[in-house]
């Protein structure tokens, strides 16, 4: 009796012994740590909202951008960074150019400094890898290109490089013209009517996707497009939830059961369009304004001047110089990507900072492409010229601060293929239609995922 007396009280004191060692690593993790690191960056002039326990600033920040999108914006403005990053908007005039946040017990460094943000993006030894993609995020991005790392990496990139070279670039333009051609022919029956041009042109990308990456058309890969599009829903609306780890395994929300089905059933999807290329290749072996009106006049002028009624060719696709400013100048404004994130593993110098190990970084394209000591004064106003002499002219040689694409070794592989894309089908659509903008256009900039309109983009169509 007295022996099992004994196992019993060294297996309490076991459990006992364990209790407390997690929760010193969880007090440590969600109160001291924070604490040590925001007392750190302060000592290096670095400082920022303040850390409360367990949620940081998330909650502040979801509240703030959900009240920021919560109506309409009143005119046309181009000044979407208070609207669509309220948070960076305000606490960079707050704390200053490069400041502290938590995402939870997380630091994050919010970076808006070109000079630092060119070290970030252009350091090739590894010291600011991407974050490790977690939950909803991993499910809709997997281990692709955009989220692996390393010699992975590096393989992928050296595969997609060739796939996107100007070469092979060159074999995907009739795709892009068969696929204009289809869209802007479902556009007669629509002859001075409102048409929703921002689904129009997902359908194209998609539609171009489907025939350049599987050889199929967009009714048979459209199913997967659906599914992705239901789950950067999801990723969007959880992007700053809070999960304590390990909860997932216990009790599963509504989102997480219906992100795993989705995830499933695209790679299925997916699986059965290769097994099919594969049997096939064995067998083959504002109210009616045009805004800007003076720009689409200009565009189509290039246009007719350099195709006339033709078809665009690669060859002559370089020589569109206008259209190039006015697509530059679009990214400027309404970046896809609002936010870059990067990490470090381990304490690294970054520029006059010290960074302690496990701090995230967050780059902000949307604050680059709206400041006014880089871009001047008419940084909300909409105007092409400015990337007339190239892009480093534009920014004042601070290349940095125009990053649609990102920059350094991790410049998004398809810039040129979603480039030639956009060129190829405005060329066309200005071949055949003046558009304007609808009365019943609502100017609703949100981010869902990346940046896109609310409530879709309406133009009136009339014939040339």
């Amino acid at each position: 009796m007295v022996l099992v007396w004994k196992m019993l009280l060294g297996f309490a004191s076991f459990l006992l012994a364990y209790f407390l060692l997690i929760l010193v690593r969880f007090l440590k993790k969600v109160w001291l740590n924070p604490i040590c690191i925001q007392s750190f960056m302060r000592s290096q002039g670095i400082k920022g909202p303040s850390y409360e326990l367990l949620h940081g600033n998330t909650k502040e920040i979801i509240n703030m951008r959900r009240y920021a999108t919560s109506r309409a914006m009143e005119d046309m403005s181009h000044d979407i960074f208070p609207r669509i990053l309220p948070d960076i908007y305000s606490w960079v005039n707050i704390y200053g150019a490069t400041y502290l946040n938590w995402y939870g017990p997380q630091p994050q460094l919010v970076v808006t400094e070109p000079e630092l943000v060119k070290e970030i993006l252009n350091n090739k030894n590894g010291d600011y890898p991407k974050i490790d993609l977690e939950g909803y995020a991993k499910k809709l991005l997997g281990d692709g290109l955009s989220a692996s790392k390393g010699e992975k990496w590096a393989r992928m990139r050296k595969l997609a490089n060739q796939v996107f070279h100007a070469e092979s670039l060159k074999n995907t333009l009739p795709a892009m013209i068969t696929s204009t051609e289809i869209m802007l022919e479902r556009w007669k029956e629509n002859e001075g009517k409102e048409v929703e041009v921002f689904e129009e042109f997902r359908l194209l990308t998609s539609e171009v996707i489907s025939k350049t990456a599987f050889g199929s058309s967009y009714l048979e890969g459209k199913n997967i497009f659906e599914m992705l599009m239901k789950l950067t829903l999801i990723v969007s609306r959880n992007a700053r939830n809070n999960r304590f780890p390990g909860i997932s395994h216990l009790f599963k929300s509504s989102d997480e059961i219906e992100s795993e089905k989705l995830e499933q059933g695209i790679k299925n999807c997916i699986e059965r369009i290769i097994q099919k290329r594969e049997q096939e290749n064995c067998k083959e072996n504002e109210s009616s304004k045009a805004v800007h009106k003076e720009w689409q006049e200009t565009a189509r002028e290039e246009v007719i001047e350099i195709f006339g009624q033709m078809k665009p060719n690669a060859d002559a696709i370089p020589r569109l110089k206008t259209i190039n400013m006015i697509l530059e100048e679009c990214l400027r404004l309404y970046p896809p990507v609002p936010a870059i994130m990067r990490k470090v593993h381990k304490k690294v110098k970054l520029g006059r900072l010290t960074l302690p190990a496990h701090t995230e970084l967050l780059i902000s394209p949307l604050a680059l492409h709206h400041e006014p000591k880089i871009w001047g004064e008419d940084v909300h106003h909409f105007k092409p010229e400015r990337f007339a002499g190239g892009v480093i002219k534009a920014t004042n040689n601070n290349p940095v601060a125009f990053l649609p694409f990102g920059f350094g070794p991790r410049t998004c592989v398809g810039l040129n293929f979603a480039m030639a894309e956009a060129k190829i089908a405005l060329s066309m659509i200005l071949q055949h239609y003046k558009f304007s903008l609808s009365p019943n256009y609502v100017h609703s900039p949100v981010q869902v995922f990346m940046v896109r309109p609310h409530h879709g983009v309406k133009i009136i169509l009339s014939r040339v």
